[in-house]
């Protein structure tokens, strides 16, 4: 958001990030001839499939009387193609977003369909996951300039685990939630993981990443007793990329593991959290309820601590930040402000994350 000639204003939890790729969906969430309806960034959103297995996603309003998209169904077009038709009056309008037919019109009126059309949002299927491109200027798509994230580790075919729950939070609360290192003694408490008497000093290393951050690739600390279920000597790699991207990339020998965390801001006060794991691990096939369950509980309690933290956010206290334990939520709001600076001013976008070893208690 642009404050001024070169200034920019990005406060947290406030506004979003645009110009970006948002995680949406899992491919395997939207199938042949089905429509579903999403909200994203406070915008109602419409994500489809053709029936030849193209995925499209448009505004969940239609322009005329403004009724839910997702609540018709795709149709066959003349030409060949195919459209959506909205369930009110029928008017269709193709994934490009132009209407395509206006039932109501008779002969002799010269109202042309496709001087109509529907916000249509660029969308990008890659390594089964579906992202959903969303511009700053609402009135035009804005073609993607990059392409969709890449993640390490998608690996064993389909994703051993999928879990997702809606955090009563923005965006900005939600990720430095799950990238915060201190808090785990103290909202994670499990026997299978790590108790607050075990808590000790930790050091690690840090690095610029494509659009983020990475706590170089390590040794898991000892007290987090998890790791032990999969043997051998692991070793595990976390990164963030903005918007909201979060994941763990463990390496088991020639095994490999990977749990990526994807933030989707629904409106400025709500984020769809989205926890998928992929593994070629036998561990996941002999232990995945237990795994299962872990991974459910963990989300959760983070959610039930985001609750307790509105109990105080709701009196609009200034937040502190100290060093190093809150060096990485520095990072995020750096992040968003120089993305959000570079797309303003047209120009590329410079990493300001530096190479650091932080250190904190845990």
């Amino acid at each position: 958001m642009a404050d001024g000639a070169g200034k920019v204003s990005m406060k947290f939890g406030q506004g979003f990030l645009t110009d970006i790729w948002y995680f949406a969906a899992l491919s395997s969430d939207l199938k042949p001839g089905v429509l579903k309806r999403y909200e994203i960034l406070g915008e109602p959103v419409l994500l489809g499939r053709g029936r030849k297995g193209e995925v499209f996603a448009l505004r969940d309003i239609c322009p005329h009387r403004a009724s839910p998209l997702s609540a018709g169904r795709i149709v066959d077009e003349a030409s060949g193609g195919e459209s959506v038709e909205c369930p009110y009056h029928g008017w269709r309008f193709r994934a490009d977003g132009v209407c395509s037919a206006i039932p109501s019109l008779v002969e002799g009126q010269d109202t042309d369909p496709s001087k109509f059309r529907v916000r249509r949002y660029p969308v990008a299927e890659n390594q089964g996951m579906v992202f959903v491109w969303v511009t700053s200027d609402p009135r035009d798509a804005g073609e993607p300039d990059q392409p969709p994230p890449t993640f390490p580790g998608v690996v064993g075919g389909a994703p051993k685990l999928v879990d997702s729950m809606v955090f009563e939070a923005h965006v900005d609360h939600a990720v430095v939630g799950l990238m915060d290192p201190a808090h785990g003694p103290y909202v994670h408490q499990q026997w299978w993981w790590r108790s607050r008497g075990s808590e000790h000093a930790k050091s690690k290393k840090f690095a610029p990443a494509e659009q983020g951050f990475s706590m170089l690739r390590h040794e898991p600390s000892k007290n987090s007793r998890a790791y032990a279920i999969l043997g051998g000597e692991p070793l595990t790699e976390i990164t963030f990329r903005i918007p909201g991207l979060r994941w763990e990339h463990i390496t088991v020998g020639k095994r490999q593991v990977l749990s990526l965390t994807c933030l989707t801001p629904l409106n400025d006060k709500q984020t769809r959290i989205t926890q998928i794991i992929w593994s070629d691990h036998p561990a996941f096939v002999f232990l995945k309820p237990f795994i299962a369950a872990g991974a459910r509980a963990f989300l959760r309690q983070d959610g039930d601590m985001v609750n307790l933290q509105n109990e105080g956010l709701k009196y609009g206290p200034t937040l502190l930040w100290i060093d190093d334990a809150d060096k990485q939520a520095k990072w995020y709001q750096q992040l968003k402000r120089e993305w959000a600076g570079a797309r303003a001013e047209g120009r590329a976008f410079n990493n300001p994350v530096e190479a650091a070893t932080l250190r904190w208690k845990s």
